[in-house]
């Protein structure tokens, strides 16, 4: 298969297929020196851009190098990726036009970093996290609002003039 790397209108280059592909083709694979995340953290701390994949096993990251690497994200993706005994591939989803860009669904986790999404697509969440992910940051942020709500508690002033802090477990200090 002729796949080409060029300009990319969502993020500096990308990856171009020249010939049709028909959907469950497998395209590429995303390969690279078998790291730990902690050489991972430790050689990427600050890096404005990395090609790192986590595999399953959550104790091996491939630092992604060749084509595979240079496939962009998109919220509406022609591509996924499967893990194969330990293999990560990259297959067609649907069948893919020649010219287009190859693209899969980052479904970025495990970090709060802004990752903003560029797929343009009218599906875009605006974000390579997952959905999930997301969710789970919405509820740890609004748990976190509440945690400092309930220390902070709710100041009143009485009918003496004194500032009573009430907490929401009914007990009441003066100040």
């Amino acid at each position: 298969m002729a796949l080409v790397v060029r300009p990319s209108r969502i993020h500096s280059a990308g990856v171009f297929t020249t010939t049709p592909v028909r959907k469950g083709t497998r395209i590429v694979e995303y390969d690279g020196p078998r790291i730990t995340p902690e050489e991972a953290d430790r050689l990427y701390d600050g890096a404005p851009r990395t090609y790192l994949y986590g595999l399953e096993d959550g104790k091996t990251v491939i630092d992604g190098e060749g084509l595979g690497a240079y496939l962009n994200h998109s919220c509406d993706p022609n591509c996924e990726i499967d893990e194969i005994k330990t293999r990560v591939w990259i297959f067609a989803i649907r069948d893919i036009a020649a010219g287009e860009e190859l693209l899969w669904d980052y479904n970025l986790y495990d970090d709060d970093d802004p990752a903003p999404c560029h797929c343009g697509s009218p599906r875009c969440r605006g974000t390579m996290y997952s959905r999930e992910w997301m969710a789970k940051m919405r509820r740890k942020a609004a748990a976190k609002k509440k945690s400092r709500t309930k220390r902070r508690g709710k100041k009143r002033i009485d009918s003496r003039g004194l500032l009573r802090l009430q907490s929401y477990r009914g007990s009441s200090l003066e100040s």
